[in-house]
C-alpha cells in the first residue's frame, strides 16, 4: 500500500468527483465510491482516504483524470490498474442505470479515456535486464542442488487425495515438472502429467488438454487443480476461463498471464524466428483468452530476477479479489521447477484454497526466510526502529 498510497488518494478524488458531476452530493458520492471498494485488498486504508475528501472537485475532473494517469505512468505498468478501471466503470454504470445514456456521454467519455490511457501505460513493461538474462545460468545450480535439498523439505501439508494436473513450460515436457509432482505426491495429492510431449505453446494442445481435464474430473468426481509453469500457466488460465465448473484453482509459476500480445521478451524473438510469423499473427485469438480473469482462486508465483519473462506479466490483479494472490520467490525462471520455495508455495496454496482457509503467510517458522516478502517487512521494521531511536536520542 505504501507505494500506491498517492495513486489511491488521487483516484478516490477522481471517482468521487465523477459522482458529484452527475448530481450526487459530496456525501453521496463518497458513499458510492466506498461501496465499490468493498472487498478491495486495501479497503480499510482506502476508506480513510475517501473520508478525508472534503472538497467538491467535479469542475476539475479533467485535471484529476490527467493527474491519475500521470501517477500510474510514474509508478509503472501494473495488472492492478484493471481494478481501478472496473471501479470507475461500475460507478458510472450505477449513476446512469435506468436513465437515457445520451445524458451521460461525458461521463462515459471520462471512463473510456481512463481505460485507454491505462492500456497504454500497461504496454510499457520493458525487457528483463541483461543481468537477469545472464544470471539464468544459475538454474544449473538450482537443478543440481534440489537432489540434496529435497529430503529436507517440510512435508506438513496433507493433500487428501485431491487431483492436481501439472502443465510443463515452453519447450519442456513432463520431466520438467517431476520434482513438483514428486513433492505433491509425497503430501498425498494425486498428480497427473500432461502427456502431450514437449510444450510448444500452440492452440492445438487445447482440445486434448480439455479431454484430459474432463477425464480426471470424471474419475475423481470433484474439481481439479491445475499447476502450470511458464507457458504451462497460459494453458492453466485458458482452461480456467473455459471450464470453471471443472477446476478448483490454478497456480501459475513464472507464467505470463496477461498482456502477452504486447510482451517484450527474448523468448518471443526465438519463437518468431523459428515460426516465421509473429505470435500476434499466429495466436491472436488464442492469446486473447488470457485477458479475462477466471472466477476461481488464482495464485501467481513470480521472481523479480526472471531473465526470460518480464516479472510484471507474471502477476494477476490481486486487488480485484481476495482469492487472487501474487507470491514472490528468489530464483531464476529456468530453475523454478527445482526451487524449494516454489514447491512449498505450491503445496501451501493448493491446500489452503481447497480447504477455504485464509493464510497471511505462505509458510511458517524457518520457511519464512525463503521469501522476499519476509525480508521486505524486516527492513521496514528495522528502518522504523532506527527512526524511533534517533528521535529518542534527540
Amino acid at each position: 500500500m505504501e507505494d500506491t498510497h498517492i495513486l489511491y488518494r488521487i483516484f478516490t478524488r477522481l471517482a468521487t468527483a465523477l459522482g458529484v458531476l452527475n448530481g450526487l452530493s459530496l456525501k453521496e458520492a463518497k458513499a458510492l465510491t466506498s461501496t465499490h471498494f468493498k472487498g478491495h485488498l486495501f479497503e480499510d486504508e482506502i476508506k480513510v482516504l475517501i473520508n478525508s475528501i472534503d472538497t467538491d472537485e467535479h469542475d476539475d475532473i479533467e485535471e484529476l483524470l490527467d493527474e491519475t494517469i500521470l501517477v500510474c505512468d510514474e509508478l509503472g505498468a501494473s495488472r492492478n490498474y484493471i481494478t481501478l478501471v472496473k471501479i470507475l466503470e461500475n460507478i458510472a454504470k450505477a449513476i446512469s442505470e435506468g436513465h437515457d445514456q445520451d445524458e451521460y456521454k461525458y461521463t462515459n467519455s471520462i471512463v473510456e479515456r481512463f481505460k485507454k490511457d491505462i492500456a497504454l501505460v500497461n504496454k510499457k513493461i520493458p525487457l528483463p535486464p541483461l543481468f537477469n538474462m545472464v544470471m539464468e545460468s544459475r538454474s544449473v545450480i538450482e537443478w543440481s542442488s534440489i537432489y540434496c535439498l529435497y529430503p529436507f523439505i517440510p512435508k506438513r501439508i496433507k493433500g487428501k487425495g485431491k487431483p492436481v494436473l501439472l502443465v510443463p513450460p515452453y519447450l519442456g515436457d513432463d520431466y520438467s515438472t517431476s520434482f513438483v509432482r514428486k513433492y505433491l505426491k509425497s503430501l498425498g495429492f494425486v498428480t497427473y502429467k500432461w502427456q502431450l510431449g514437449f510444450n510448444m505453446v500452440k492452440s492445438h494442445y487445447i482440445p486434448r488438454l480439455e479431454e484430459k481435464l474432463a477425464d480426471i474430473y470424471e474419475q475423481h468426481q470433484e474439481k481439479v487443480s491445475i499447476v502450470g509453469w511458464s507457458g504451462g500457466g497460459i494453458f492453466a488460465k485458458i482452461m480456467a476461463n473455459r471450464h470453471p465448473e471443472q477446476i478448483e484453482q490454478i497456480i501459475t509459476i513464472g507464467s505470463p498471464v496477461w498482456g502477452v500480445m504486447d510482451m517484450k521478451t527474448p523468448v518471443y524473438g526465438v519463437l518468431e524466428f523459428f515460426r516465421g510469423k509473429s505470435l500476434k499473427e499466429r495466436n491472436e485469438r488464442f492469446l486473447a483468452e488470457l485477458e479475462p480473469i477466471p472466477k476461481l482462486p488464482i495464485t501467481c508465483i513470480y521472481t523479480k530476477t526472471d531473465g526470460l519473462i518480464p516479472w510484471k506479466h507474471c502477476m494477476e490483479a490481486a486487488t480485484l479479489r481476495k482469492d487472487i494472490k501474487n507470491i514472490e520467490v528468489f530464483g531464476s525462471h529456468s530453475g523454478m521447477g527445482a526451487n524449494v520455495s516454489v514447491l512449498l508455495v505450491t503445496a501451501n496454496m493448493l491446500s489452503a484454497n481447497i480447504q477455504g482457509k485464509k493464510i497471511r503467510d505462505v509458510g511458517s517458522n524457518i520457511e519464512r526466510y525463503l521469501y522476499p516478502n519476509f525480508w521486505k517487512k524486516a527492513r521496514r521494521v528495522f528502518k522504523a526502529k532506527r527512526e524511533i531511536a534517533k528521535v529518542v536520542e534527540q
